[in-house]
């Protein structure tokens, strides 16, 4: 598949890039995108939830009635769990939610969301771009020119250039990252993908080995 190579301004420069069909030309795998999405949001989470349990709780240990005749359940101390203001039973506890997955799935779920992105016609090409400084208006123009505006976006670039990046970061809908960084979730996510030529053989590079 064959892809028109545009300037920041729009314009096609005449030249062509050719998709590596080993990447964006397979037969999308659905189960391993929603392996690989479901361990980017569990490893997002913070797993910092924390109950008291019994032995945890501040309060006497007294046991406040007899253990049998009373009419009731069983309860001992204060802290019990069946009282108002007593330890949780099995509460949660930090933890982490990530899980193992092999490298292979990580790498086919990347290509499949690449692929899907192909046969959507959603994928752009520019030039490699920079700019002296971090002006958010100098990356507006380069959207209305790219006539991405409105969509969500994601930029790749072949490395991190924090005057890009802070260009961007106050747009709405508008995300930058370098290519090595570049994964399942954040492609699937966004409406149009606009990749650098630089990033493009990173991206080839990366996911080939």
């Amino acid at each position: 598949m064959e892809v028109s190579v545009l300037n920041i301004k729009g314009q096609d420069t005449g030249r062509k890039v050719v998709l590596d069909d080993a990447i964006f030309g397979i037969e999308p795998n659905d189960h391993a995108i929603y392996l690989d999405v479901r361990l980017f949001l569990a490893n997002q989470r913070q797993g910092t939830a924390k109950a008291k349990e019994r032995s945890e709780v501040s309060g006497s240990t007294r046991k406040l009635g007899r253990q049998k005749g009373g009419g009731g359940a069983r309860r001992g101390d204060i802290n019990s769990p069946v009282l108002v203001g007593g330890g949780r039973v099995f509460g949660p506890q930090p933890r982490d939610y990530g899980f193992k997955l092999n490298k292979k799935v990580r790498r086919l779920a990347r290509k499949s969301a690449l692929a899907y992105k192909a046969q959507e016609n959603a994928i752009v090409v520019v030039e490699d771009f920079t700019f002296d400084a971090p002006k958010t208006k100098n990356f507006v123009e380069v959207i209305n020119n790219l006539k991405v505006d409105g969509k969500k976006s994601l930029f790749v670039l072949q490395g991190t250039d924090k005057a890009v990046y802070l260009s961007a970061r106050n747009i709405e809908r508008v995300n930058v990252m370098a290519a090595s960084a570049l994964n399942t979730y954040k492609v699937l996510d966004a409406d149009v993908l606009v990749l650098t030529e630089s990033a493009l053989g990173v991206v080839g590079e990366t996911l080939n080995n």
